[in-house]
């Protein structure tokens, strides 16, 4: 088990939903991975982010996906691209990576409660 935090470290997570809405190759790395570009609605915008999802998904199967996203982590170069957050995603059993999706209608830049 990880290392226990407080509620208030928890609420100072601030996880989204947006929608995926360009998906681009990124080869430069030593890990193929998307510069995914997310739509988190007219008061947070469109964020990127790099991740590693080649294995999982193509990219037409990206663009137009919700996903959930940590967008409060301090920008972060990855090779050439600064990442303005963190897609979420859990291991399969497969060995490849699974996003964390909303299950139904959620509101672009709707915070996780």
């Amino acid at each position: 088990m990880s290392k226990k935090i407080s509620w208030r470290q928890f609420l100072d997570v601030d996880l989204r939903v947006g929608t995926i809405v360009d998906a681009e190759e990124f080869q430069d790395l030593s890990s193929p991975a998307f510069i995914l570009s997310i739509d988190f609605g007219p008061d947070i915008g469109i964020k990127r982010s790099s991740a590693q999802l080649t294995s999982s998904y193509g990219r037409d199967s990206l663009v137009g996906r919700k996903i959930v996203a940590v967008i409060n982590f301090p920008r972060r170069r990855i090779g050439e691209v600064i990442s303005e957050c963190l897609v979420t995603g859990f291991l399969g059993r497969n060995g490849k990576t699974v996003l964390c999706v909303p299950d139904g209608s959620v509101a672009n830049g709707t915070k996780l409660l």
